[in-house]
């Protein structure tokens, strides 16, 4: 489909790309309540979701195959190849990229009562959370609630590792104390001690924190633990990294759900 005729291509400004660049970085992500989606599956995914997109920067190949569901306000822009390489951060982009806004939500904490998923804490690899993201997406966990050090949703790292998945999985930054201190859900733990994760039941709902990849759970989050699991390790791999961990946890949690050993909320 050809992108629709009333739509008025601009051209990008100095101004306007010094802007997309300043976005690679936590600092002006949060002065401009603004991030950057890089890449065809990912934008297109931006624009059918929830986010309130600024503007599309586009190369003409792009933008006359795709039709853009035009918001208020949303500038195109069509650009070259080359241009849009150096706005981002992946010279693999030929096609396209995007500005959307940061939802307020990604500051504020849900309801305890209301929240069950996955605590990620100090998860410091973009790839990890990425992936961790993505992994939530498929087995339908609904929630990440993340300590303030864990990198940011908005990294363009973790954005193109999550696959598009981060328009569909809530993920919340808070002190991690203050928020376990305060809900009733059993809270279990990822150790390399602990209950084989095998044959131990999982309740529904609850929360699972996933620690640091090298330091584990910090030390003022574990007396919010009221069970460590663990992973058995058959081999002699020293450890595996955050989101592997994770996804085998969850690939458990569901399972034992499907088999009926809990029930989970409805969403």
């Amino acid at each position: 489909m050809r992108a629709a005729n009333s739509i008025l291509f601009q051209k990008l400004s100095n101004k306007t790309a010094k802007f997309i660049k300043s976005l690679r970085v936590k600092k002006y992500r949060q002065q401009a309540n603004a991030f950057v989606v890089e890449g065809v599956k990912n934008v297109q995914l931006l624009l059918s979701s929830r986010y309130t997109v600024q503007m599309v920067i586009g190369t003409p190949a792009f933008l006359d195959t795709h039709r853009i569901a035009m918001q208020p306000d949303l500038a195109v822009f069509q650009t070259d190849e080359t241009t849009l390489a150096a706005l981002g951060t992946f010279t693999t982009n030929k096609a396209v990229l995007a500005v959307a806004n940061i939802p307020h939500t990604h500051t504020l904490l849900p309801p305890p009562g209301d929240t069950w998923g996955l605590v990620l804490d100090n998860i410091r690899d973009p790839g990890n959370l990425g992936a961790i993201v993505r992994m939530a997406d498929w087995y339908n966990i609904p929630t990440l609630i993340c300590s303030p050090s864990t990198v940011d949703l908005y990294n363009p790292k973790v954005l193109h590792a999550s696959m598009g998945s981060f328009t569909h999985v809530k993920v919340y930054y808070t002190p991690l104390p203050a928020f376990l201190s305060t809900t009733s859900l059993p809270i279990l733990g990822t150790f390399t001690s602990g209950d084989n994760i095998h044959c131990t039941p999982l309740p529904f709902p609850g929360l699972i924190i996933i620690g640091n990849e090298s330091r584990g759970i910090s030390p003022a989050v574990l007396p919010y633990v009221q069970q460590q699991i663990r992973i058995p390790r058959y081999g002699q791999a020293a450890s595996l990294n955050a989101a592997m961990a994770t996804a085998i946890v969850c690939d458990h949690w569901r399972r034992q759900q499907q088999q009926g050993f809990g029930s989970l909320p409805r969403l």
